[in-house]
């Protein structure tokens, strides 16, 4: 592995790209805050999917483009003198040092969970008037639904054991199933809802990150459908003309794959 003054030097040589490309590049002086913000979340999906598959010289290049925005992000605010690099790196440096008074203070702590306890406790003597307020408002809604709950849980708020929160899914789900009884599409939304989000909750007990649970069943259903349609192809018939029967063959072979 590289020595933290190669890891130094790599990092200079990027800044110094940087500023190359903003002061030549077409397409790079063109660039904005608003503009990169799209792309910025792009990468951030494409390293959750390396991430995913296991690829870490996907992960390196992916981490490698987040990198290179948040250069980019520190150039535009060096340019409008408002922040560069080093006030970005100094405040997450900050920032961890108060968060972690068990490290950089004589705070005690036994476990992992009291660290998370204290770290929403000092965010709130930071002014926060909400522990949630830390909580995007951009997110995913199954991914804002797992911060929030996390949240909770860090200042007390939750259950005590798994199978309260498994009765708590089993108790949205027949209310479920009382609005579907009675057709009524606002009600029958609303309880939907609570049963995804009890299920987010029953996860957390689990040690389940909802969303790789969900994106890895996603992926596994892709390559079990283009399985069915690779084996239909090769019968040429279309998928639109053949049985439910029929494609249940190809389908349970794509599970046995």
């Amino acid at each position: 592995m590289n020595s933290r003054a190669q890891q130094l030097q790599a990092f200079d040589r990027l800044l110094n790209i940087m500023d190359d490309l903003r002061a030549q590049c077409p397409w790079d002086k063109k660039q904005t805050l608003e503009s990169l913000r799209h792309l910025t979340i792009e990468e951030t999906y494409e390293l959750g999917d390396a991430i995913l598959n296991n690829d870490l010289n996907e992960v390196k290049k992916e981490l490698g483009d987040l990198l290179l925005h948040i250069v980019f992000y520190a150039k535009i605010g060096s340019e409008t003198q408002d922040f560069d690099i080093a006030d970005v790196c100094n405040e997450i440096c900050e920032k961890l040092i108060h968060r972690h008074p068990h490290i950089y203070g004589d705070v005690q702590v036994k476990d992992e969970e009291e660290v998370k306890q204290n770290w929403e406790k000092l965010k709130l003597k930071e002014g926060k008037k909400s522990v949630l307020e830390g909580v995007p408002q951009g997110l995913p809604a199954l991914v804002k639904a797992s911060r929030i709950q996390d949240k909770a849980k860090g200042v007390g708020f939750d259950w005590e054991e798994p199978h309260q929160v498994w009765d708590k899914v089993q108790e949205e789900l027949s209310e479920l199933q009382a609005e579907v009884a009675e057709g009524n599409h606002q009600r029958i939304e609303a309880e939907f809802g609570d049963v995804l989000f009890s299920m987010i909750n029953y996860a957390r007990f689990l040690n389940v990150n909802p969303e790789d649970a969900l994106e890895r069943t996603n992926k596994k259903f892709i390559k079990r459908f283009q399985y069915l349609e690779s084996k239909a192809a090769e019968i040429g018939k279309p998928l639109s003309e053949m049985t439910l029967a029929e494609m249940d063959v190809f389908w349970n072979e794509a599970k046995k794959l």
